[in-house]
């Protein structure tokens, strides 16, 4: 027998009182005292006291001493209000209790592996194993409200400015330039294989020649790389194009987007436009292509003022191209002898840098961690050109300009997190642009696309993709929050001939490119607008809106750092049988005999 609930958990409240309700949940927490049972009763939506005396039903209180944590059960009875000095202001039911008159056990429960609480100090992998249990506290449950909230009001948004919302294929041909494909066997074409898709990008831009002009969808993607706490092998982006735009027109609607999901879903409110910042300017002031602006902390370029010291870190870094840069922690000078020790240790052991010099601008002296090196005149230039107040702290880092710049990055981080220096309050936004087109790797010997070979270059740098394509910038644009890269894009190439440059800058060949991609360039013959787009990380925004620690903690069922499924097991070995219908013959592992 199901007894159909007439309210939740979490929405009874005094001017309930004195009417009959049904509620169904889980067995929350169970106290007997004196005879009469007090349960916490569970849902989605909250917790309701619920009492069970033999003065309001015998066979419901006699039937109640079964119950214990997690049993599943249905109850109904008369609102009442409790006594004041019982009252739990901590709870939106806080005010009222439930006096049963009816009691129905639906099932039984095992004594769980770990308690069913916010406050979980248990191994991940236990709760991932029982990831049914884990996603019974309150804390999970809210974050995947959270993120529902989120599909909804980016649903609304994109269809209230005459989006199309198109699905594109899981199975599509692989084309191996960015992470590894996750591959599918073909059983009716032997031998042959679909990939898992990275993105939604041809398929997006072919819309476009198709004359969609605006598309989104929420998609699932894949990617076979090594994980990290803000990465799965399958994730979910808010993938977007639109034709006839530049730059301008992304950044604004994309804008729209982010400021309805803060003040809809978190209740935050940003101002547009938002800040925007060239890759250069991110790397030299913050170290970083995705810089945390909740603090300051920029950098400062001390070479030109020690080039000549005769302290040799100083001069000869600056000598061979390198940099001298610090930034200024303020309020730290007065940190002790130990503590920059230790500081100076995990700088080398944990970021990789030669060495930390620091100064302590304090009142009562200037100290330089180099002082027997550095006159005290040139150490008063250098606090100058910092701005450091009295009290302040320097932390300064030399070495090549490849590595300086991100080492110091790291150590801006570290600082920031060890002493409390971010304002965690605050959604800082911002757009970082003018990203070099093409990274060049040395190991391979040819260049990369630093997102992906469909973005366009400048217009301005057109001519230095043949002569000096490291030089080359692209139109390509990301969103940053709070320190975390949450979308990128780019205006795309249109026309097939730029394209077909642009893979030979990549070191892709007409026969290969036409392999690969034949039918995106055959699509861009045929009339194909000028178009540009992004995709957002859906699990990054809702990791960062929650305050999650981890992807995981925003996703119903994710897979651990190995890429494995506890809960049931995934991947898992297959039969035989099904490999041969797939035409699959298995290699000996490494190691195996």
């Amino acid at each position: 027998m199901t007894l159909i609930r007439t309210h939740t958990c979490g929405e009874l409240t005094r001017k309930h009182t004195g009417e009959t309700v049904t509620l169904n949940g889980w067995v929350n927490t169970r106290r007997d005292l004196g005879g009469v049972i007090f349960i916490d009763l569970r849902d989605r939506y909250g917790i309701t006291q619920v009492v069970f005396s033999p003065q309001d039903d015998e066979e419901a209180h006699t039937t109640a001493d079964q119950l214990r944590s997690e049993y599943v059960i249905g109850v109904q009875g008369e609102i009442r209000e409790r006594d004041p000095v019982n009252v739990n202001p901590n709870i939106k039911t806080g005010e009222i209790e439930l006096r049963v008159k009816k009691l129905v056990i639906y099932s039984r429960s095992e004594t769980p592996p770990f308690e069913i609480q916010d406050d979980l100090k248990t191994n991940e992998d236990l709760r991932l194993k029982y990831r049914y249990l884990d996603l019974r506290r309150p804390v999970m449950q809210q974050n995947l409200m959270l993120r529902s909230a989120l599909y909804r009001h980016t649903r609304s948004y994109f269809h209230e400015h005459q989006f199309a919302e198109i699905e594109t294929p899981f199975l599509m041909r692989s084309t191996p330039e960015g992470a590894r494909d996750y591959l599918v066997p073909s059983r009716v074409n032997p031998g042959k294989f679909y990939a898992l898709p990275q993105s939604p990008q041809t398929y997006k831009q072919i819309l476009m020649v198709s004359g969609m002009d605006r598309y989104f969808q929420i998609v699932k993607c894949f990617r076979d790389e090594d994980l990290r706490a803000d990465r799965q092998p399958e994730f979910t982006q808010i993938d977007v194009e639109m034709s006839f735009v530049d730059e301008e027109q992304v950044y604004t609607l994309m804008e729209g987007l982010l400021q309805t999901i803060l003040k809809e879903v978190v209740g935050a409110e940003v101002i547009t436009p938002f800040p925007r910042m060239t890759y250069r300017e991110a790397i030299t002031s913050y170290g970083s292509d995705k810089p945390d602006t909740r603090f300051d902390m920029k950098f400062v370029d001390f070479s030109d003022i020690v080039k000549d010291s005769e302290f040799r870190v100083f001069s000869k870094t600056v000598a061979d191209g390198g940099a001298v840069v610090g930034f200024v922690v303020p309020g730290m000078g007065s940190l002790g002898r130990g503590v920059m020790d230790r500081l100076t240790k995990r700088t080398r052991d944990e970021i990789g840098a030669g060495g930390l010099i620091y100064i302590k601008n304090n009142e009562e002296e200037l100290y330089s961690s180099v002082s027997k090196f550095v006159p005290e005149e040139m150490t008063r230039l250098m606090v100058e050109a910092s701005g450091a107040e009295k009290g302040d702290l320097i932390l300064l880092l030399a070495g090549p300009k490849d590595a300086v710049y991100h080492q110091l990055g790291d150590l801006r981080l570290l600082m920031a997190k060890e002493y409390d220096l971010i304002d965690t309050s605050k959604y800082n936004l911002l757009w970082v642009t003018d990203f070099p087109l093409l990274e060049y790797d040395s190991d391979d010997g040819r260049y990369y696309a630093m997102h992906h070979p469909f973005t366009s270059p400048r217009e301005e740098d057109l001519e230095m993709l043949k002569t000096d394509p490291g030089r080359v910038r692209a139109r390509a644009y990301d969103l940053v929050m709070n320190g975390s890269e949450i979308g990128g894009g780019s205006i795309r190439i249109h026309d097939s001939e730029l394209q077909s440059l642009m893979f030979e800058a990549l070191g892709i060949g007409k026969e290969e490119a036409q392999q690969k991609f034949g039918f995106l360039l055959d699509a861009f013959t045929f009339g194909a607008p000028p178009h540009g787009g992004i995709a957002l990380g859906l699990d990054r925004i809702a990791m960062l809106l929650t305050g999650a620690k981890s992807l995981r903690d925003v996703i119903a069922f994710p897979k651990n750092q190995r890429a494995i499924s506890l809960m049931d097991n995934c991947p898992d070995v297959v039969d035989q049988a099904q490999l041969e219908e797939l035409h699959i013959r298995l290699a000996p592992l490494p190691g195996s005999k």
